[in-house]
């Protein structure tokens, strides 16, 4: 038993030892780099500042081009300021249909492209403000908020026991969906 643990400690201070040596190793590097290579890194730092590089955890794949916001706090706070409308999608990484509709407006350009014009945000919970599941918590439902913070009723899908539900098949009727967010309120404010 006693040499279980005195194995366990040596393997224990080698694994350590190992993990500080890399890290010593990369300090070394750093100090002696060559002028050339620093101007290099100088220029990728440059380029890279100037395209924002987006964390993939926001987007969680549905446009990792766009801004998406954290919390569902901060959406309602941008979408009053900025008066523009949010776009909240709610989905599960384990649906299959949550998948296949992520996949099908990601890949949609004009869809892409129109969602630069809201605040969005995508949600794997469920928030506990229940305007946010009017007829019920299913995935994946779309809801557009106007500025006024008031969810579109009259926003929907095609379902009427599901009324935020789109499938792949319904991306046409969402980007129309989109455009109308958007119509309405232009001609609304």
């Amino acid at each position: 038993a006693m040499e279980k643990i005195y194995m366990s400690l040596f393997l224990l201070l080698v694994a350590i030892s190992c993990a500080l040596a890399k890290d010593v190793g990369k300090k070394e590097t750093k100090e002696t780099v060559g002028k050339e290579t620093k101007e290099t890194v100088g220029k990728e730092t440059k380029e890279s500042a100037a395209k924002p590089k987006l964390p993939q955890t926001l987007s969680r794949g549905w446009g990792d081009q766009l801004i998406w916001t954290q919390t569902y706090e901060e959406a309602l706070f941008r979408a009053k300021h900025s008066n523009k409308p949010l776009m909240i999608i709610h989905h599960l990484d384990d649906c299959p249909h949550s998948q296949a509709l992520k996949k099908a407006f990601a890949e949609h350009k004009d869809i892409q492209k129109l969602a630069e014009k809201f605040i969005l945000l995508n949600l794997v919970y469920e928030t506990t403000d229940k305007n946010l599941a009017p007829d019920g918590q299913y995935v994946p439902r779309i809801l557009f908020i106007d500025p006024s913070l008031t969810v579109r009723a009259d926003i929907t899908g095609r379902y009427s026991n599901r009324l935020y539900a789109y499938e792949p098949s319904d991306i046409a009727l969402l980007y129309s969906n989109m455009q109308k967010a958007l119509k309405l309120l232009k001609t609304e404010l």
